[in-house]
């Protein structure tokens, strides 16, 4: 029946959908409705809701959408490339949270509707500014945001250097928050191939799920910005601010200190780190 239509709307499972059936059986002298989305039921004159084979449809091509224009604003921040694939999953709700902060929006992992004001700003947005909430007065600074469990680099109010993902604390180990804290030490662990066993956590192993941390940089009283072999888009860790172990590379080669073999004081560098936000579960 579909491959009779010159309509790439009508097809086997828009009709299905339209019908309400459950499979591809008909049964002889069974009635079908073949215009397909147009708010009737062609059988009996009566209203219905939209057909959602061709809601979900558009719901993926607009969110692929979305995630390509993601990925042309995020291009070179050192964040991970989204896949363009239509799914609105933890990590593209993430990433829309960040532009939202980079827009001048409230933060927010919801999805972006389509047609939406905010929509219309990240599609008319030709480049990412430096959020309103980042200690801009400091001569370099990290913002770490825990609505979207996202973390923005930069030096004074000019220069936008990184975006991360990270994961900050889980229940029970909520990562403080921070105004203006001052990183006052870096280690670089080189005695362990950059893996400081924390003292607070210890675990024998360096693994996804353990107290490790790789190049642990410390504030406000033993918090630390590091990095590991795990970084989820929700708080996971038990009060510091995770970073893939690449990211935590950049952000050391940025300030200078990436070829450091011992440990040093913040003084040497210069890092402020701001936290703000609460993390929201999705529904």
């Amino acid at each position: 029946i579909a491959d009779r239509f010159d309509d790439d709307t009508v097809r086997v499972d828009t009709i299905r959908a339209e019908n309400d059936l459950t499979d591809n059986t008909i049964q002889p002298d069974q009635l079908l409705d073949v215009c397909v989305d147009n708010g009737l039921d062609d059988r009996t004159g009566e209203t219905r809701e939209p057909n959602q084979a061709l809601v979900a449809e558009a719901t993926m091509a607009n969110v692929e959408i979305q995630q390509a224009k993601l990925n042309e604003l995020f291009a070179g921040y050192g964040i991970a490339e989204l896949p363009v694939d239509g799914v609105s999953g933890s990590v593209t709700r993430q990433r829309l949270c960040a532009a939202r902060m980079a827009l001048g929006l409230p933060a927010s992992t919801l999805d972006m509707a389509q047609g939406s004001e905010e929509e219309q700003i990240l599609m008319a947005a030709t480049q990412l500014n430096i959020p309103f909430s980042a200690p801009v007065e400091e001569e370099r600074w990290v913002l770490i945001d825990q609505t979207c469990q996202i973390m923005f680099v930069g030096a004074g109010n000019l220069q936008l250097q990184f975006i991360f993902s990270t994961s900050t604390g889980q229940p029970g180990f909520e990562t403080r928050l921070q105004d203006r804290s001052k990183v006052y030490r870096y280690d670089p662990a080189s005695d362990n191939d950059g893996w400081h066993d924390s003292t607070e956590f210890p675990s024998p192993e360096d693994n996804p799920v353990n107290g490790n941390m790789y190049k642990p940089l410390y504030f406000d009283g033993g918090l630390a910005i590091h990095g590991a072999n795990n970084v989820p888009t929700n708080p996971q860790s038990k009060g510091c601010a995770r970073l893939r172990l690449e990211n935590q590379n950049m952000l050391l080669d940025w300030l200078g200190i990436g070829d450091v073999t011992v440990p040093i004081g913040g003084s040497k560098f210069g890092l402020t780190v701001r936290i703000v936000g609460v993390y929201i579960p999705p529904a």
